[in-house]
């Protein structure tokens, strides 16, 4: 085995040890991994190991690779932040964005899909712990921004993403709120609301138990970042 195929396997193993402690299915639990700053012959070496959804922060990166990787069986999300002016540069070339952290970025994805004839996939982006230096809606305004992703035509509003405190906050009590807002969110607006993305590296066992079912883990499964 290659190191990354060991540490998928090792990753896979606390996954699924994760859902088991809380009554859970590890197949309920989608694992991206995150391969920023990292070539392209290592998404390719994941992908093989058995990791088909791959993670990228930036989007000139993750269009790079997916140009190098032409043909490459995988599902590409883009889980760092993304500026309006960026939004036609992944209507149609990614499986789901994760970070939504406002309405006018989802209007701007809307309006390209509507002109492209196209859908995109979106999460909406909570800052569950409140801190200053994180991208967002805040809890209150959750419900509000679930509207106007309702209103969006184009949209498949999917659910919510979140990451965990970067200080020291109370991670499981965010985890957990994020999990309860969801199902807030799900009353009231009929939606399925079928992803929670929440857990990376250092706290994806503590997301399962709170209800995950995306976590984005890079470090474990890449190694440190170049």
């Amino acid at each position: 085995m290659t190191p990354i195929s060991e540490n998928v396997a090792r990753v896979r193993a606390r996954l699924a040890a994760a859902a088991s402690r809380c009554g859970r299915s590890a197949e309920e639990i989608t694992l991206v991994a995150v391969t920023k700053t990292f070539d392209a012959s290592v998404v390719r070496e994941v992908v093989a190991a058995g990791v088909p959804d791959i993670g990228e922060n930036r989007v000139q990166e993750l269009l790079a690779k997916q140009e190098a990787l032409a043909g490459l069986d995988c599902r590409w999300h883009l889980v760092g932040p993304l500026q309006r002016n960026k939004a036609g540069k992944v209507v149609g070339r990614v499986d789901l964005v994760h970070a939504i952290d406002g309405v006018r970025i989802a209007q701007a994805l809307d309006r390209v899909a509507g002109e492209r004839g196209l859908r995109a996939r979106v999460l909406l982006e909570v800052n569950s712990s409140g801190e200053s230096s994180k991208h967002g809606v805040a809890p209150a305004d959750a419900r509000a921004a679930a509207d106007a992703l309702c209103a969006c035509e184009r949209l498949d509003w999917d659910g919510l993403m979140t990451i965990g405190p970067l200080e020291n906050g109370d991670t499981r009590a965010c985890f957990r709120m994020l999990a309860r807002l969801s199902e807030e969110l799900r009353a009231a607006t009929g939606k399925k609301l079928p992803i929670l993305s929440m857990g990376m590296s250092d706290d994806f066992e503590m997301a399962i138990e709170e209800g995950s079912t995306m976590i984005r883990v890079g470090r474990c499964i890449t190694g440190e970042r170049r």
